[in-house]
Parts: structure tokens; sequence; C-alpha cells
């Protein structure tokens, strides 16, 4: 099976996904085409990069993941690249959304993509990232459609800052529920936290434990998990990042994190530690 997933902030309204589903099986008509999400928030490299980390574990070996957020070249952009990792390939612009994804880790294969001159003149951006994805989709090697690199766009505004005793993260994505994530990782939290005690704060707001699951917020047996609804709460989600939710919310009735704590993309929150 050759899958190809596309992660894109086309939306649905629009013809854009169809036709970029028809370029792909008219390219590749053996491929299966999987939605990861198409209501990225406009250009937003962060909550892409989050995204398909949360996401493309879930796929096996080989998976090419097209990624059509912020594809155009420009001289803040200047290339298109693809890059295997973790037995994985992934097709994007080179604006710091992959080098979020893998952090410091090296990758199998880096390449810049330089196979513009080989198609009509008409040809865009995108008809691109198609040629692309179901050549690796097909086996082809990255080497064929793009020349080796060692290095890419690095974005290190929003990432996570830490000392001894503290962990400065920010907001980068809110889920159909109102819940906010954080880039906080797990893996951090434990490196710096050592098992110390600990307190979340933001917007003069705090939580001082961080849960398994959204319901161990009722573990006490002396009143029905019915009453803790509306309460705030922090666990690790399933991709390992800090999330702070509102238990059991619902963004047009009752509220969600988002809207009853005000906090929004790019918001800091910190983790403070105490010896």
């Amino acid at each position: 099976m050759s899958i190809i997933t596309l992660t894109t902030d086309y939306g649905v309204k629009d013809h854009f996904v169809g036709a970029l589903k028809g370029k792909l099986l008219s390219e590749f008509p053996e491929a299966t085409i999987i939605d990861i999400s198409h209501n990225i928030d406009p250009f937003n490299v962060a909550e892409t990069a989050y995204v398909i980390n949360a996401a493309y574990s879930s796929f096996p070996k080989g998976t090419v993941h097209l990624i059509g957020v912020d594809i155009e070249i420009n001289p803040e952009t200047p290339q298109h690249i693809a890059m295997q990792w973790n037995n994985q390939y992934f097709v994007c612009a080179d604006n710091g959304i992959l080098s979020m994804l893998i952090q410091k880790i090296v990758p199998q294969k880096l390449v810049a993509i330089n196979i513009h001159d080989r198609l009509p003149s008409d040809a865009t951006e995108l008809d691109v990232f198609v040629k692309v994805a179901c050549h690796l989709a097909k086996g082809g090697l990255p080497n064929v459609i793009g020349k080796e690199i060692k290095a890419i766009k690095e974005v290190t505004e929003l990432q996570p800052i830490s000392s001894d005793n503290q962990i400065k993260g920010y907001v980068i994505y809110t889920d159909h529920l109102g819940n906010v994530v954080t880039n906080i990782s797990k893996k951090l939290f434990l490196e710096i936290g050592k098992t110390r005690p600990y307190e979340i704060k933001f917007k003069n707001k705090n939580i001082k434990t961080i849960f398994s699951k959204y319901s161990d917020i009722g573990l006490s047996e002396q009143y029905p998990l019915k009453d803790y609804e509306g309460q705030k709460l922090a666990i690790f989600n399933e991709a390992g990042f800090l999330e702070i939710a509102i238990f059991r919310s619902n963004p047009e009735t009752v509220g969600s994190a988002a809207s009853l704590l005000g906090l929004n993309y790019r918001d800091v929150v910190t983790i403070e530690f105490r010896n």
C-alpha cells in the first residue's frame, strides 16, 4: 500500500483539496490518500508542525506526508524540500515546519527539490509537490528529485526555554473542543523537573497537578464526576505535549480553555519547579 497524507491550510469550502487529490490520483492512481487536516490556521508553521508530529507515527513505514502550508518560494522560503525521517517522507517548503518537527534529530535523507524546470512552464508549486510525493510513494529515491543538503531553515521564536527551575513554553494549537496545547513536552518536563513539586502558571492562573487523563480530576469518591465539569485541568496529551483544558468543555455552550481562560496562540505558559 502506498499512502500519501495531506495537511494543508486550504479549508474544505473551496475546490483546492479536491483538485489536489485529483492531481495525485492522475499521477498515481494506486495511491491511498488520507487527510490529516485541512484546517490549519493560514501560514501557521507551529500549528502545522504540531499536527504532523501528533499524526505521523500512526502511519506505516514509507508513508509520504505532503504538507501544503505556506509553500510559495520567496526570499524567506527559498526552496522546497523532501525529507526522510523515521522511515517516512515529508514534502514541504523550507519554512521551518520540518525543523520544528525533528528538533535536533538528524534526518535519514534531506534534499532540496530541483525538478521545477522539468515540469511544464505553467506548473504550480503544488504540482511540484504532487510530482515529488508520487515519486516517493512509488518507491523512488529522494536523490532523483532533489540535491542532498545538510541544513534547513530553523524556527527558534516559539521554542520552549528551560532553566534549572523553570520551563517557559507557548500555546501552539487549539483543538475543536477549545483545549489548548503548548510546546512543552513530557520529555522536557521530566528532564527538568526530576520529580520535584511544580506549578503551571498562565494569565494570572495556576494548576498544581498534571493528570494522566481528563477524568482523573474526579478521583475523589466524595463527589460525582459531574460536579467537576467546568474545572480547569492539565494533562500530557497523546502527542506528549502539555495540554490545558476545561473538564467536559463545549465551546458552543459552557465554554472552553481558550474562551474561559483566555488562552490563545503564542500565549506564555510557565512551569515552575520547587526544590
